[in-house]
């Protein structure tokens, strides 16, 4: 993998996220919220996947991220909605990051051992 791609890659999602941290902390929360539930990372993931594997790769790919979204990060954004109130946005953050971490590592462990969307 070249360099220049890494710079690509890193920059685009750089912007992606500051577009979102910029929109929020100028009080536009709906666009904020609308573009954080855009799937920004895998869009600019799978276009490179897809220029540098092609389709199968990013169908695959797709596949593994659906299923692991679904053990994992609907628990984490579960976890952090049901805390923050509670116990701080903070607490709340990282008691989710707690939760999704358990269950992706996990997850990643038995798609491995399964050979899952390989």
């Amino acid at each position: 993998m070249k360099l220049s791609s890494l710079a690509i890659y890193f920059v685009t999602g750089g912007l992606f996220t500051a577009a979102i941290v910029a929109l929020e902390e100028s009080g536009h929360r709906t666009l904020s919220g609308f573009a954080t539930l855009m799937p920004v990372f895998t869009l600019v993931a799978y276009f490179f996947i897809g220029e540098a594997a092609g389709g199968n790769a990013v169908s695959q790919h797709a596949k593994w991220v659906l299923v692991g979204t679904l053990v994992s990060w609907v628990p984490y954004m579960l976890g952090v909605a049901y805390l923050a109130p509670r116990i701080g946005a903070r607490n709340a953050i990282l008691a989710g990051l707690g939760i999704f971490l358990i269950l992706a590592l996990s997850y990643v462990a038995i798609a491995n051992r399964l050979k899952l969307f390989q």
